[in-house]
């Protein structure tokens, strides 16, 4: 059995260039519809898939923009929790909690990157 998420997002190519950018992710599938439209692209952040696909109201398939909010924590671990995050800043993301260590044994901030969704990016303490 596997899990695979799947973000609706504005535009699948802009999105997989933000996580390849900001999180080390790797493209390993794209596929489009006949006219040429990405319809998900698939990527490998460390051991873990994450696809994308464009918003399709009709199919209700809604971003977080198309719904108020993301109702959606991810979270992603890290060996560099201050570098991604400032990488997700740089590529338009947001702060939500500063990356700090915690009081449970983890150096972990919340980020909502610029297609609404929000992460949690943990890791061991510094």
């Amino acid at each position: 059995m596997s899990l695979t998420p799947r973000l609706i997002v504005p535009d699948p190519d802009t999105a997989a260039t933000y996580y390849q950018e900001a999180m080390g992710a790797k493209e390993v599938f794209r596929a489009q519809d006949d006219s040429g439209r990405v319809m998900v692209v698939v990527l490998q952040i460390g051991g873990s898939p994450l696809s994308l696909s464009p918003a399709v109201s009709e199919w209700g398939w809604l971003s977080p923009d198309d719904v108020g909010g993301s109702p959606v924590l991810l979270e992603a671990e890290f060996q560099d929790q201050d570098a991604v995050a400032e990488r997700m800043v740089a590529g338009g993301g947001t702060v939500v909690v500063p990356v700090e260590n915690r009081p449970y044994g983890k150096r972990e901030g919340r980020l909502r990157d610029p297609f609404g969704h929000l992460w949690i990016v943990t890791g061991p303490l510094r």
